[in-house]
């Protein structure tokens, strides 16, 4: 009986530009086993899996997003470094189908880089929504490089594009007569004359006429590296060299531009000219600089409303269930258990760490409803539209994407500040994070404005995030003339196009938010409510003479400068351990009085100190993973402490303003 044939291990390296899906790509190939960490010695995030197939195991390797092979980010050197250093058995090209031109530039590079290479043809229904006919195999056949169309959000072509990658492994490398760029006998000549100056000593471990290419092309980081090892003796040959031959650098870009040019006139048919297409007439009205606005803020208005309209009597529902039923449940069928021990269960537990679980419904429809703006494309142009206003603070337009990422968690929106290339507008954006209110703030402020305003609950809410923006730029403003100082850089991203949100996608991403929730409700705010519990509860079970009273106190002056009372101060504390703490903490010391919870808050406050409060939440320091984020991405404790000194004395200051002015018109 024959034995199977050992198992052998092989490396994929998957490229490709910002937005053409090759994250999904990377998700739905590796699955579980993901491992994320950072590439040595950088910020950026690095991807890696497993994927098997017939006797392979593919170690797959997610490569940063880029446009080019040209140093002039890191995203861009650690993905060529890695093709020049690692040389991974297979590269795997993912690009967007409806966005050749953008895409295929990147190929020309790879294919002088890479022996093995296929290209994934992502987002082909994307193509077809916008009237374009892409033909993969006309590409392959004009490329003489296996072309897979693809539908990553589908889960559509995968097997067939591994099937290619593992027949792509199994040839010789080499052999494949790959249509290259033809630069021309005097270009070429340019490019052997600098060849013959570099030595292997001076360009390990890059390709020779690589490099002498990337001189040319005025790489900065491969300038300075020959730079600092050619010797004295060819180093003005060199620089007379380069010198003479300036113009190659653009010489050498259009010859791939019209390489670019003709491979996608090849491979795909577009609606006649004259034509519109879906996006071009949507984008006239989404990316102007006034109706933009307008859409965005009512993209915004619709979110609210639905979260609103439908997530808050859901939540009502769920708390008359979960918290009232359950705690008479834990009266009528524990008794058995210690007094202390019911409590406990029905207070500490079922009323801390419970009542933040009557929130799913709210964060269900805020997640599905952002999940579907991302997907349907609308995202990117919030970024657009808003990108004027970033240039007031002194950011990179690109710290427009990692602050969106703010409204679901602050901590991803710090860490998504790896993408931006300046090191000062990074180190801006990522001060400016956590001042984005993000889902746990907007949980409780939904919750709060609801049992206090009512029917203006909706108003009240988009008036406190608007707030919170004109303060993120104050502060931004304040920050860019005195703290972080530096100069302005221009937005260059990609809009993709609009497309029919997948269903499936955003049920996933939903999921995840939501379960991301849940084990925070079933760890940090657990432990929190018990915490919160016994401090109420010693030394003598009443909470008036508790501990947790009595650091209470402590702050009550200060709270008093917004009408806020000792209890409400405690439950703003403890949000720095997680913002729905806020809410949990107030379930613990507000539970057993025959109240629902929106009736024990309006006994313990006014409408105008809600207001305050509200100002104070969205306001208040960053949570304590935020804060770790931050050390972790600014490499030390200056900055976090920076951080949580500023939001101290901003949302003190801006409540106790608004509180003092609403109760003279309240």
């Amino acid at each position: 009986m024959p034995l199977n044939p050992p198992e052998k291990t092989i490396s994929v390296a998957l490229a490709g530009s910002p937005n053409v899906g090759k994250s999904t790509v990377f998700n739905l190939l590796t699955g579980l086993s993901q491992h994320v960490g950072n590439w040595p010695g950088k910020t950026v995030e690095q991807k890696t899996g497993a994927f098997r197939r017939n006797n392979l195991i593919m170690k797959i390797v997610d490569l940063p997003g880029t446009y080019s092979l040209t140093a002039n980010s890191a995203e861009e050197q650690i993905a060529r470094d890695y093709l020049v250093t690692e040389k991974p058995d297979v590269v795997v090209a993912v690009i967007n189908a409806a966005s050749l031109e953008r895409n295929l530039y990147l190929v020309a590079e790879l294919i002088e880089l890479a022996p093995r290479l296929v290209i994934a043809l992502n987002m082909m229904d994307v193509a077809r929504q916008q009237g374009m006919k892409t033909h993969a195999d006309a590409l392959s056949e004009a490329l003489n490089i296996p072309v897979v169309p693809i539908e990553a959000n589908r889960n559509r072509g995968l097997a067939e594009l591994m099937e290619q990658v593992e027949a792509e492994y199994q040839r010789p490398a080499g052999l494949r007569d790959v249509k290259h760029i033809e630069y021309g006998k005097d270009i070429l000549h340019v490019i052997d004359r600098v060849a013959e100056l570099l030595t292997p000593d001076i360009i390990d471990p890059y390709p020779q006429h690589w490099t002498a290419m990337k001189l040319l092309e005025g790489d900065q980081q491969i300038r300075n590296m020959v730079r600092e090892r050619i010797s004295p003796e060819k180093r003005p040959r060199l620089e007379t060299l380069l010198r003479a031959n300036e113009g190659a650098a653009m010489i050498i870009a259009t010859l791939r531009f019209e390489w670019v040019e003709w491979m996608t006139a090849v491979a795909q048919e577009k609606p006649a000219l004259g034509s519109v297409s879906l996006t071009e007439r949507v984008d006239r009205v989404a990316t102007h600089p006034v109706w933009g606005l307008l859409v965005l803020i009512a993209a915004l208005s619709a979110l609210f409303g639905l979260v609103y309209s439908v997530g808050v009597p859901l939540q009502g529902l769920m708390e008359e269930m979960l918290i009232e039923g359950g705690r008479n449940w834990i009266f009528a069928n524990l008794s058995f258990l210690p007094l202390w021990l019911q409590q406990l269960l029905a207070d500490g537990i079922l009323g801390g760490a419970g009542i933040v679980l009557t929130f799913i419904p709210i964060l269900f429809f805020f997640f599905a409803a952002w999940a579907v703006l991302e997907d349907v494309g609308y995202t990117a142009r919030a970024a657009f539209v808003t990108d004027r206003f970033m240039h007031f603070l002194g950011l990179h337009g690109k710290s427009v994407l990692p602050l969106c990422l703010g409204f679901g968690c602050n901590v991803p929106a710090v860490l998504g500040t790896r993408i931006i290339d300046s090191p000062r507008a990074r180190l801006l954006t990522t001060l400016l994070a956590p001042l984005v209110p993000c889902t746990g703030r907007m949980t409780v402020i939904a919750i709060i404005a609801a049992a206090f305003f009512g029917a203006q609950a909706g108003i009240v809410t988009i008036g406190i995030l608007l707030f919170s923006l004109v303060m993120l730029v104050v502060v931004g403003l304040i920050l860019n003339r005195f703290v972080v100082r530096g100069e302005n850089e221009v937005l260059i991203m990609e809009l993709p196009l609009y497309h029919i949100p997948d269903l499936k996608l955003t049920a996933m991403v939903t999921w995840q938010n939501l379960l991301a929730f849940i084990k925070r409700a079933g760890t940090v705010i657990l432990i929190v409510s018990i915490i919160v519990w016994l401090l109420s509860v010693i030394p003598n079970g009443r909470i008036e003479d508790s501990l947790l009273s009595a650091f209470g106190k402590l702050l009550e002056p200060l709270g008093s400068l917004m009408g806020l009372n000792w209890q409400m101060m405690v439950a703003l504390i403890s949000s720095f351990v997680a913002k729905e703490n806020t809410i949990a903490t107030l379930g613990v010391m507000l539970s057993g009085n025959g109240m629902d919870f929106t009736e024990q808050v309006r006994a313990i406050m006014t409408p105008a100190a809600a207001l305050g409060f509200l100002v104070l939440q969205v306001l208040f320091i960053p949570c304590v993973a935020t804060v770790g984020a931050i050390r972790q991405e600014t490499g030390g404790w200056r900055w976090p402490v920076i951080s949580v000194a500023l939001q101290l004395v901003v949302s003190f200051t801006m409540a106790i303003l608004v509180y003092q002015t609403a109760r003279l018109v309240i």
